[in-house]
Order: C-alpha cells, then sequence, then structure tokens
C-alpha cells in the first residue's frame, strides 16, 4: 500500500504524539513536496510519500538500530507492505547511506534496499534539507549548520552530514534550478 492520504496518516499515527517537533518537520517536508511534485511528472506520487514518512524510523516504536532510515524503511516494508520504491527512497533518504556506513549498517542497507538516484532522490533532498525542524521553509546552509549545531562535534550524524554537505546542497541547487524555469 501506498498514497499519499495513507502516508500522511502514518507518518502522523507515528510521529505526532511522541515526536511533535519530528512530526512538524516532516509536515513541513511533505508539503513541500506537494508544491514541488509537478517537476517529477509520474513520480510526484512516489515522492510526497516518501517526503511524509521519511523519519518515521525516529518513531520510538521503531528504533532498532539507531539508523532512522533502515528502521523507517524496514518498517515500512516489512509491517506496512509499501512500495519498494518508496522504501528505497526513505531507506536512502538525504545521503543515509553515509551514515549507514559510519555507524558500519552500510551492508545491511545495501543487501535490503536498492539506492534510488536522480532527480527523485535529489527532490527528497531538496524537501528535507531545505525544512527545520519546526517545519518552516529554510536554505540548504542553514539547514546544514542547525543539523551540525544540533549534534555537535563528534557525533556520527555530524561527521556524516559533514561528508555528504556537497552532495546536498548539490541536490538542492538541481531543485532549485527546476522551479525557476
Amino acid at each position: 500500500m501506498t498514497s499519499v492520504p495513507w502516508s500522511r496518516q502514518l507518518a502522523g499515527d507515528l510521529l505526532a504524539e511522541p515526536l511533535p517537533r519530528r512530526w512538524a518537520h516532516s509536515q513541513g517536508v511533505g508539503r513541500k513536496a506537494e508544491s514541488i511534485g509537478h517537476v517529477l511528472g509520474a513520480d510526484a506520487d512516489l515522492l510526497i510519500c516518501a517526503a511524509w514518512l521519511h523519519d518515521i524510523g525516529y518513531a520510538p516504536s521503531l528504533v532498532k538500530t539507531g539508523l532512522h532510515s533502515l528502521d523507517g524503511a524496514r518498517y515500512l516494508r516489512d509491517v506496512e507492505q509499501a512500495d519498494p520504491r518508496v522504501c528505497a527512497l526513505v531507506a536512502y533518504h538525504s545521503c543515509a547511506h553515509i551514515e549507514a556506513r559510519n555507524r558500519g549498517l552500510d551492508e545491511e542497507l545495501a543487501a535490503e534496499f536498492e539506492p534510488v538516484g536522480g532527480l527523485l532522490a535529489d527532490a527528497l533532498i531538496y524537501c528535507d534539507m531545505t525544512t527545520t525542524p519546526n517545519g518552516e521553509p529554510v536554505d540548504v546552509e542553514q539547514r546544514l549548520s542547525e543539523i551540525l549545531s544540533r549534534y555537535g562535534p563528534g557525533a556520527v550524524v555530524t561527521e556524516s552530514i559533514t561528508e555528504a554537505s556537497p552532495h546536498i546542497v548539490g541536490s538542492a541547487r538541481r531543485i532549485e534550478a527546476l522551479l525557476v524555469t
């Protein structure tokens, strides 16, 4: 099962009560995906579903590995029987493969989910990385700075985001260029 209303409802069910700030972020990411979906044509709903669901792995009931993208994708696959492409987008969103490697989970991630690249991956990165934790629009560089300051030096997320930053900025700029044409 995968539809936009289902995705929105599932994300809210998992995040709204235990993690209201994460839910606010997810709502902002979902709304942004809805606003730019037209650049993806037939894949618009795929982006929008993944945007609403991208952070469900933070839900306390889903945390297993500590890598929220993997935990969320596994739940979508194993419990919800979601579209494999949505699962893969969630699994790899915002350069999660780098954090997976830094956590020693890269082989599990690669064995279970097929990476998604191109415009779909760029669009999900754009939606996630231009939305604040409170769900408000923000420039990609400001978002990256906020993540680095929130986690601090030495954290695996800090190391991963630092490494991923050039790719994240590139993805955001590619989508921004499409939106102005």
